[in-house]
């Protein structure tokens, strides 16, 4: 597959989720974090435009002056922007406007991969795409937050559940202690936080080959445990009480039964299905109530090959740092992962919701320890 066609269709991929929704739903913002649709499909394309088109396609035309301000996410580099928590006020430009700005954007890079060598310029739109298959993830959950604090909780689209996933297997595996080498070590993309291969020491531990289960997150809450202060770390016990939380995210109890917002609607909590959109306080909290521990991402590194992975990411209990030899680029795109490095849990693995081709046992995820808007799960060691 060529370049070309590759960039056409992840774009197009972008694009067929978002048929579900009505145009109502592209501008809600309904919380800091979870940015409005129109954003994304707006982010993504100011990407191209903006490291590609504007450095590499001499007579392109910026679509328009002001989307540098509206569309920037985090680069300094690249000039003002506004706030986070303010994408969901811009009811202009419409979105009819933002499939325009795609169109425009789609055209010029077409042509340009077309007559194009440029391997620096090659390198910079395999990681557009990468950069827009991690915003196709941020659509399902973002989406998925604006509808689930819906009162009505609709449906998004019947066939799009998400969370009926179940263990294939249940047993412990064996990793013997000894040095074991962690990072990317292939010829094709990978992040620049997955660089700096280097040896890391590990003790014997066991890690299971299943996550855990609704029906086992709730005898961790019917135990009393979201009450049970010996469970939490401090920091986890204070987000526990402060915001109320008794349940994942997305679970709410009726006439004394557990029912979960799905993309598919609202429905019964499957005991059998694997548990979703979980904290790392929550995580490690279960953790601890089961005698047991979370895997550090370098433990989970080597085991990956001895389970399946791939339906929920999964905690770690590493903190998000460089590795030996990390280095960040000049410019801009060194601002992609580098400046991230603080007060963040790594997750490994992917989620349902993860982008075809866009996973590896070396990607390092990572969020704050309180979000739980991900599909998040849980996998333990001892």
């Amino acid at each position: 597959m060529t370049l070309s066609t590759k960039y056409q269709q992840i774009r197009q991929e972008t694009l067929s989720f978002c048929k579900h929704l009505i145009i109502e739903d592209f501008s809600i913002q309904v919380v800091q974090f979870a940015s409005p649709a129109k954003w994304h499909l707006a982010h993504t394309t100011w990407f191209f435009e903006t490291f590609i088109l504007k450095t590499y396609s001499k007579k392109y035309k910026v679509f328009d002056d002001d989307f540098n301000f509206l569309f920037n996410s985090y680069y300094n580099n690249v000039g003002s922007r506004i706030l986070q928590a303010n994408r969901g006020n811009m009811s202009r430009p419409s979105i009819d406007k933002v499939f325009e700005y795609r169109s425009y954007v789609d055209k010029h890079m077409i042509t340009l991969l077309n007559t194009t060598t440029n391997q620096r310029l090659l390198d910079l739109v395999t990681l557009g795409l990468n950069h827009e298959q991690q915003h196709q993830e941020l659509l399902v959950t973002d989406v998925k937050y604006m509808l689930g604090h819906n009162p009505l909780f609709p449906v998004f689209n019947a066939d799009y559940n998400l969370v009926k996933d179940y263990n294939t297997d249940n047993a412990l595996v064996t990793i013997n202690a000894g040095n074991y080498t962690i990072g990317y070590q292939g010829d094709d993309f990978c992040y620049d936080n997955e660089l700096g291969v280097h040896q890391v020491y590990l003790n014997d531990f066991e890690i299971h080959t299943h996550l855990v289960t609704n029906g086992e997150y709730l005898e961790f809450m019917n135990s009393g445990a979201y009450s049970d202060f010996n469970l939490w770390l401090d920091e986890g016990w204070t987000w526990v009480n402060q915001n109320n939380i008794k349940a994942p995210l997305y679970w709410h109890k009726k006439d004394d039964e557990w029912y979960q917002y799905t993309l598919a609607g609202l429905q019964k909590v499957d005991p059998l299905a694997l548990v979703s959109h979980i904290s790392f306080f929550e995580a490690q909290a279960f953790a601890e109530w089961k005698g047991m521990r979370l895997p550090t991402e370098f433990e989970w590194e080597i085991a990956s090959r001895k389970f399946d992975w791939g339906k929920r990411w999964e905690w770690t209990n590493s903190a998000y740092l460089p590795y030996p030899n990390f280095v960040k680029e000049n410019g801009a795109v060194g601002e992609y992962n580098g400046k991230f490095m603080s007060s963040k849990m790594v997750l490994r693995g992917a989620s349902v919701a993860t982008s075809k081709n866009h996973s590896r046992p070396t990607y390092r995820n990572f969020f704050n320890p309180a979000q739980r808007w991900q599909y998040t799960g849980i996998r333990l060691v001892k």
